[in-house]
């Protein structure tokens, strides 16, 4: 398989129709509900080759066949399609697909609770580093979108009784684009379908959501001691708007959900801001270590059963603890699934826990 692709110059116009008949209202709303760069979405829609994965996923999200519009020269004899099977167990990025995540239900029916019904309400994600936050969020967010065909068995979706109402909108503070004050308002009506205007200020942005804004919509707001600590054009006027926002000019249809590692009024003094949108996050959910029901409920999940001997060495040495969980679990589906039945996994899974140690502290 090519490790690049492109589209063909005879299905250009057909891709970049699928834009507004996915109701994409700009490149960017793609980029950000695919999860890639602007700059990859616009070689794609202009025919330049961009990574084969890249082209994939852009296309299975606008509906097309890409084997059909890709340029042939690019497309190698084994078109066979792209691996579908998701990791078992996900350790170096944040989980995305719900039918990953585990645990968390007690947090998730409080935080389900708050937001359906009206007024919704803010809320606050605290923890550790690397506990799980972004994972949280990104479960909120599309957990229920999802078919349940591409769930666990059993798996609750039914969180909210109209899902299909809500707008959800997932801010990274680590995406430096998001440190300017015009691309995080541009962001937020991107996502809300509505037109940017010309300037793109506070004030046009306020009126803007002010006067359309007719569906509950959550703004998750993850890593948000970055967007404290480096983003000079987010000031106490910015939070201070976005306080006014929600609480008077919304009709309680907008709330904010913020994942940081200390309380928000304690990170905004730290950082030296005083606005009273710190005050406004009214439940917090604090992420701790998994119960070990839920942990055992993650290393169940294994396409290869584990021996109960193994499980009960997982569970000793993780302190359930969710990313080192998923370190030894991973470690020993790949010597089970290697054929080894010998003891060099629980040496290699100690070893990959090294650099989060911290986090049994």
């Amino acid at each position: 398989m090519a490790r690049s692709q492109k589209v063909a110059p005879e299905y250009l116009q057909k891709v970049n129709s699928a834009l507004q008949r996915n109701s994409y209202p700009s490149q960017q709303s793609l980029a950000s509900d695919v999860g890639l760069s602007l700059s990859t979405v616009k070689n794609f829609l202009k025919g330049k080759s961009i990574d084969y994965l890249n082209f994939v996923e852009i296309c299975e999200k606008l509906g097309l066949d890409w084997q059909e519009i890709s340029e042939k020269e690019t497309l190698a004899t084994d078109s066979n399609p792209p691996i579908k099977e998701t990791s078992p167990f996900i350790t170096g990025s944040p989980i995305k697909h719900p039918s990953r995540f585990f645990g968390r239900q007690k947090e998730l029916k409080r935080l389900f609770q708050i937001l359906k019904r009206h007024p919704l309400q803010n809320a606050a994600i605290i923890g550790k580093r690397r506990i799980g936050k972004t994972s949280l969020l990104h479960y909120l967010k599309n957990i229920t979108a999802t078919p349940k065909e591409e769930l666990r068995e059993g798996q609750k979706s039914d969180w909210l009784p109209h899902p299909e109402i809500y707008k959800w909108i997932f801010v990274d503070f680590q995406d430096s684009r998001m440190a300017s004050r015009e691309n995080f308002l541009t962001h937020i009506l991107e996502n809300l379908n509505l037109q940017i205007p010309t300037p793109c200020d506070l004030d046009n942005f306020m009126n803007a959501v002010s006067d359309n804004l007719q569906n509950p919509t959550v703004i998750l707001l993850d890593e948000i001691g970055v967007g404290l600590q480096r983003c000079e054009e987010l000031d106490d006027e910015f939070w201070e708007s976005l306080r006014s926002l929600a609480t008077n000019h919304t009709g309680g249809n907008l709330a904010f959900i913020l994942a940081t590692h200390e309380s928000p009024t304690e990170l905004a003094r730290s950082t030296g801001h005083s606005s009273p949108f710190f005050n406004i996050f009214g439940y917090t959910a604090y992420l701790g270590n998994f119960t070990e029901t839920e942990a055992r409920e993650l290393i169940a999940s294994s396409p290869i059963a584990f021996p109960e001997k193994d499980v009960e060495w997982i569970l000793q040495e993780s302190h359930c603890v969710p990313l080192l969980l998923q370190i030894l679990c991973r470690e020993r589906l790949f010597s089970l699934e290697e054929g080894d039945d010998g003891e060099e996994w629980k040496e290699q899974g100690l070893l990959q826990m090294k650099p989060f140690i911290h986090l049994l502290k």
